[in-house]
């Protein structure tokens, strides 16, 4: 009986030693990738802190104004392209299009509301105290 429990006993020990040193590897695998995704992360990082230099550099005024000129054939602004703000016509009236459709069909009627057909419906009244 005693060989058994001692049997048992070892059997649940190294089983316990064997489940430990697996949770620790697995715990070590995880801090590796956690490590790698981090390290991933800061060169997206400076790769988007490099785009955006890039952008700015791009986007400069000087750059835009010289590469517009070369490229495309702007004239300057003429007096006779200005208009008067009594030379624009006037704003068309707006038309009620739904409107217009729901007559047409004949929804626009009054409709009954149907009654209440029990008796304790009532309308509720308010009476002024009287004095």
């Amino acid at each position: 009986m005693k060989r058994l429990l001692h049997f048992i006993a070892i059997t649940a020990l190294i089983a316990s030693a064997g489940y430990a040193y697996s949770i620790k590897y697995e715990t070590l695998f995880y801090v590796e990738q956690v490590a790698k995704l981090k390290s991933k992360v800061q060169r997206e990082r400076d790769a988007i802190a490099v785009l955006q230099a890039e952008w700015q550099y791009l986007d400069r005024p000087d750059r835009l104004q010289e590469a517009a000129d070369q490229h495309l054939d702007l004239q300057p602004m003429k007096t006779q392209q200005l208009a008067r703000l009594s030379d624009l016509p006037n704003r068309p009236s707006r038309e009620d299009e739904i409107g217009r459709k729901l007559e047409a069909l004949g929804l626009l009627e009054p409709t009954a509301t149907p009654k209440d057909k029990t008796s304790d419906a009532r309308t509720p009244t308010t009476q002024t105290p009287k004095r």
